[in-house]
């Protein structure tokens, strides 16, 4: 029995040792907001990578965007969950969440200079090839990366789950760089067939090259274990959806690979 412990400790410290994989808080400003994002990175080697921002849910940045990071990084990419609202600001009722989302969503100019510092901190980053820069983004992140593609960031790609698709600014004809992928639950209450319809025909009027893929019987934040926790507290149309959870991230993987390569 003591052998067989020892032996089962030893394989726990070699994993420690073996693990390559770091996330570390980082502090960056837009004027004068101070945010607190995460960069998340495989240390084990030198060589620059692709790098991808990670924009939280409207709930603010919590370890939600700081576990889809690690998992990127795993992947080999450097990875940053950013911070929309400041100074790490989180919501624990979906008022003040609705409250932080739509002052940024309402404030594109200060919403697009909180994501070019976000980027700006990614691509300064010593593992990061700076050619090399995607960006996904959950429920509220969906829209804002959507928004980013539209307004023509220099972006190789963009991926929203279960993120908003409407906009008071739409992609204009020939403007849009990125290339799009946009993650739906077919069932999703809050995103209405009208606003695919919508979205479908702007993508098609801009020129832009995007993918849409919808899951059968997914609600919204479908991506999140969290969010059967979330609509049962809240009364609200949220629920894990564990299939389309793994299809999405297995779409994200093949999305990734063809727009770095």
């Amino acid at each position: 029995m003591l052998r067989l412990c020892l032996a089962f400790f030893l394989l726990g410290l070699a994993g420690a040792v073996n693990a390559t994989v770091v996330g570390e808080p980082v502090e960056y400003r837009s004027g004068d907001t101070v945010l607190k994002g995460f960069l998340a990175y495989d240390d084990s080697s030198d060589a620059r990578r692709p790098a991808v921002l990670v924009v939280h849910e409207w709930w603010g940045h919590n370890e939600y965007a700081r576990k889809r990071a690690l998992m990127l990084a795993e992947l080999g990419y450097v990875a940053l969950a950013v911070d929309m609202y400041g100074d790490g600001k989180r919501a624990t009722h979906p008022d003040d969440a609705g409250k932080f989302s739509s002052a940024i969503a309402n404030n594109l100019p200060e919403a697009q200079a909180r994501f070019l510092a976000a980027m700006d901190v990614l691509k300064k980053h010593k593992a990061t090839d700076s050619e090399k820069i995607a960006a996904i983004g959950y429920c509220f992140g969906g829209a804002v990366v959507l928004q980013m593609a539209r307004l023509g960031l220099d972006l190789d790609g963009v991926a929203s789950f279960h993120g908003h698709l409407g906009t008071a600014q739409p992609a204009q004809a020939g403007k849009v760089r990125a290339k799009i992928l946009v993650l739906h639950g077919a069932d999703d209450p809050f995103i209405p067939a009208e606003q695919v319809e919508l979205f479908k025909t702007e993508m098609k009027n801009a020129g832009a090259d995007y993918k849409f893929i919808a899951y059968p019987g997914a609600l919204h934040s479908f991506t999140n274990p969290d969010a059967d926790r979330y609509g049962e507290q809240f009364n609200l149309p949220l629920k894990y959806n564990e299939a389309a959870d793994r299809a999405s991230w297995t779409e994200l993987q093949s999305f990734l690979a063809s727009v770095f390569k």
